[in-house]
């Protein structure tokens, strides 16, 4: 008799049934659910965020630090690896190596070291190289992706800080506009609904909510860019905003393609209304390095915006 092989089951389901990752509810299903645990998180994570980012450079890298953490762990957990584990180790033990070359200024030498790491983990979970599995999960080939994935963001955003005359501003700029884009689609689409932007991938993403997210991150850019500068060329502003916003929305989907493959739909519970810190920074994972990736090109010392 032929077997049925069905889809992974998502661990963490919203109705905790483990409902098949396809079946997950769309945006309009249960609309406004989880909208008063999300504000209360968010009147309390972001007022501590923006004030690690005013207060200095090295505050803001070792919140940095304590969130890379956090990161890594998660991610080590997705894959069902054990935290305990040498594998699993590996990923917060080489990103926060990582974070230490970068708040010293070794840039390069951190990046290097997340590529070698990168390697050297993958070499060590695939075939027959590994003697014992018994601390390896199903998805340990994806473990060592998480050491470039979150290794990238981190050095990114403690770089874009230091920078002494537009280090506040640039990281003001990107977390706002990420932010915004973040809220704005949730609204947009939780509002509007109408077509799925990628059904097979994240069934609750319409197209209304990734034009929603667009316009919001626009706003908000051009808010921030006239109250923390003098350039008022508004299409460049809005240019940059809307770039953030597309990278977000796509580190969003990237997020979304790995839990579908994990046959999860959080990352963690660690944040109410949230899920995990995977979660809630997924288009900062991706839109970071996009930003720092610009500030580089235009140089120290100069605004994303203004060139």
């Amino acid at each position: 008799m032929e077997r049925r092989i069905l889809p992974p089951r998502c661990r963490n389901s919203l109705d905790g049934s483990g409902a098949l990752a396809r079946d997950l509810p769309d945006a309009r299903t249960f609309q406004w659910a989880d909208l008063g645990q999300r504000i209360a998180s968010a009147a309390i994570l972001a007022p501590l965020a923006l004030s690690a980012l005013w207060v200095g450079a090295a505050f803001w890298a070792g919140v940095i630090g304590v969130v890379a953490i956090g990161l890594a762990c998660e991610w080590v957990q997705l894959c069902g690896v054990r935290v305990s584990s040498v594998p699993g180790l590996a990923v917060p033990g080489i990103v926060i190596l990582a974070w230490a070359a970068g708040v010293e200024q070794y840039d390069r030498e951190a990046l290097v070291l997340l590529l070698a790491g990168f390697a050297a983990l993958w070499i060590l979970t695939r075939g027959d190289r590994v003697r014992s599995r018994q601390d390896l999960g199903r998805f340990r080939h994806l473990l060592a992706f998480g050491i470039p994935y979150i290794g990238a963001s981190v050095i990114a955003v403690i770089w874009l800080r230091s920078d002494e005359l537009a280090g506040r501003p640039n990281v003001l700029f990107l977390v706002l506009t990420v932010w915004a884009s973040d809220v704005g689609a949730y609204c947009t689409g939780r509002l509007i609904g109408g077509p799925r932007l990628a059904p097979r991938i994240s069934p609750a993403k319409t197209w209304a909510g990734t034009t929603g997210g667009l316009g919001a991150a626009i706003g908000i850019g051009i808010v921030v860019a006239v109250l923390t500068s003098e350039e008022r060329s508004l299409w460049r502003i809005a240019l940059v905003a809307a770039l953030l916003g597309i990278f977000t929305q796509a580190g969003d989907l990237l997020e979304s393609v790995i839990k579908r493959r994990l046959g999860v739909k959080d990352s963690s519970q660690l944040i109410p209304g949230h899920g995990g810190l995977l979660d809630r920074l997924d288009g900062m994972l991706i839109a970071a390095p996009a930003a720092a990736i610009l500030a580089l090109t235009l140089g120290r010392g100069v605004v994303l915006w203004e060139w």
